[in-house]
C-alpha cells in the first residue's frame, strides 16, 4: 500500500496536477472571500470565516473528482490493472493506497487555508474575536467532506476506464449526497414528519454540525461509514475485473 501511496503522490506532484489543484483551489476561495463584493470577508464586516466552510464544499464537488477520476480509470484504460492485480497486493491495499494519496493532495490544498484564519483572528476587533471552537469543528468537518469525496471519486473511476464518465458520475454523487436530501425533506410528504431525519441522511447535515464546533461521534462515525462504504464497492468494482 505504501508503494502505490507513493507511486500517486509522484504522478500527483510530478505533473500539473496536483499544483493546479491546488492554486485553483486557493484561487476560487481567495476571491470569494477576499475580493467579491458579495461573499468577502472585509464588506461583511465580522471576523468569521463562514463563507469559507460555505464556499469550500461547492469547490470540493468539482475539484475533487477532477483529482481522482485518472486513479483508476487510467489504469484499466492502459491494461496496468492487470498488471497491478498480478503484484503481491490485495484490492483493499490498492484502494487504501490511492485512497490516502488523493486526500493527501486535499490536505495539503487545505493546510494554507489556515493563513485566513490568522488574517481574521488579527484583523477582529479586538484581536483574538473570534469563534475558534465553531472554526476547528469546520475545519473537522471540511476534512471528513474531503475524504468522503476522495472515496467517492475513487469508486466512481474504478467502474469506468473513461476519464470523463468518471468526472462526471462524481460530481454528480458528491453533489446528491451532499445537497439532495436536504431538498428531499422539504418535500411536502417529508415536512413536520420525518423531514429530519431524512435530511440527516445527507452529508450536508453533518458537516453543518461539526460546524458548531461541536464533534459528535454520531457525526465521525457517520463520515467513516460513507467513506467505508465507498472504498468497499470500490474494491468490490477492482476484485470483479481481477476474475
Amino acid at each position: 500500500m505504501l508503494a502505490i501511496y507513493k507511486k500517486e503522490i509522484q504522478q500527483f506532484f510530478g505533473s500539473l496536477i496536483g499544483y493546479m489543484a491546488i492554486i485553483v483551489f486557493l484561487l476560487v476561495l481567495g476571491l470569494f472571500i477576499w475580493v467579491f463584493p458579495d461573499t468577502n470577508i472585509l464588506t461583511y464586516g465580522y471576523a468569521t470565516m463562514d463563507s469559507f466552510f460555505y464556499i469550500a464544499p461547492y469547490i470540493f464537488i468539482f475539484l475533487i473528482p477532477a483529482i481522482t477520476m485518472r486513479s483508476v480509470a487510467e489504469e484499466i484504460s492502459s491494461g496496468t490493472i492487470e498488471l497491478l492485480a498480478t503484484r503481491p497486493v490485495t484490492e483493499m491495499q490498492i484502494v487504501l493506497g490511492k485512497f490516502f494519496a488523493a486526500f493527501t493532495l486535499v490536505l495539503i490544498a487545505i493546510l494554507p487555508t489556515l493563513f485566513y484564519l490568522v488574517t481574521i483572528y488579527l484583523l477582529a476587533n479586538p484581536v483574538g474575536n473570534v469563534d475558534v471552537g465553531g472554526i476547528a469543528g469546520s475545519y473537522f468537518g471540511l476534512l471528513f467532506l474531503g475524504a468522503v469525496f476522495v472515496a467517492i471519486g475513487i469508486f466512481c473511476s474504478s467502474v469506468t476506464s473513461n476519464q470523463i464518465v468518471a468526472f462526471i458520475a462524481g460530481v454528480f454523487l458528491c453533489f446528491f449526497l451532499y445537497l439532495a436530501f436536504d431538498y428531499v425533506s422539504q418535500f411536502a410528504a417529508f415536512v413536520g414528519k420525518t423531514d429530519y431525519w431524512v435530511e440527516y441522511l445527507g452529508l450536508s447535515a453533518h458537516y453543518n454540525a461539526m460546524g458548531k464546533g461541536v464533534i459528535d461521534t454520531r457525526d465521525v462515525i457517520y463520515f467513516l461509514s460513507v467513506i467505508g462504504l465507498f472504498l468497499i464497492l470500490t474494491r468490490t468494482a477492482l476484485s470483479s475485473r481481477r476474475w
